[in-house]
């Protein structure tokens, strides 16, 4: 991906779910670094075959994690396991028994997705191409990719925010008009011509499809 060669600042950023903040790890139980991310799709994406997922409340004193697979057949990550505990004698018991794991799934799956930025085998996490939070990519690529003659740069952006959407169970069309500003009809329209040219294998939102939540 040749995109971001120019001026592109890489930066930790921890992504949050409201204040909570995700924890992720393999499922060898070691920190999600790119090294995780194992599994190609697309046309320049790897990502985790699967991953756990912890995050704390302090305000209801609720620990959440939960354990997701990705499926090839089914182009997302499937959620195979969610563990809601009381950490605190004054936990919120209203809260524990409607706690809501999509939040964190979310919140994970850029940690989970990696990129060769500058095409010399050394990939980054998409969760750290961005110091914006909730924001998958920076607002000064959204603003370049969107101008004419950008084609294979708008492509490569598509991919990026389609794969962190569908793989979450989440409306791409959706994401793409968020971050790149954009009326539904445009995102649609470049989500269709990125699917013909080969880079969303892998990868794909069913319409109609709910974010897991159980």
């Amino acid at each position: 991906m040749m995109f971001v060669k120019d001026n592109l600042r890489i930066s930790a950023v921890n992504r949050q779910t409201g204040q909570v903040k995700v924890k992720v790890r393999t499922l060898e139980d070691k920190k999600m670094t790119a090294r995780g991310t194992t599994v190609p799709v697309g046309s320049g994406l790897r990502i985790a075959p699967g991953f756990i997922a912890s995050a704390v409340d302090q305000e209801t004193g609720i620990e959440t994690a939960l354990e997701a697979h990705y499926r090839r057949d089914e182009g997302r990550y499937v959620v195979t396991a969610i563990v809601n505990r009381a950490i605190s004698e004054e936990f919120d018991s209203e809260a524990l028994r409607r706690m809501s794991s999509s939040g964190i799934l979310q919140a994970a799956i850029p940690k989970c997705i990696s990129i060769d930025i500058f095409e010399d085998g050394n990939w980054t996490t998409v969760a750290n191409i961005s110091a914006v939070e909730g924001r998958l990519i920076p607002e000064w690529l959204a603003k370049a990719v969107v101008k004419r003659g950008q084609t294979e740069a708008r492509m490569d952006v598509i991919e990026i925010l389609y794969g962190a959407s569908a793989l979450a169970g989440l409306p791409p069309v959706k994401a793409v008009q968020r971050e790149l500003d954009v009326p539904h009809r445009t995102a649609s329209d470049w989500i269709m011509k990125a699917r013909k040219a080969g880079r969303l294998e892998g990868m794909n939102y069913a319409v109609g499809r709910q974010a897991e939540s159980q």
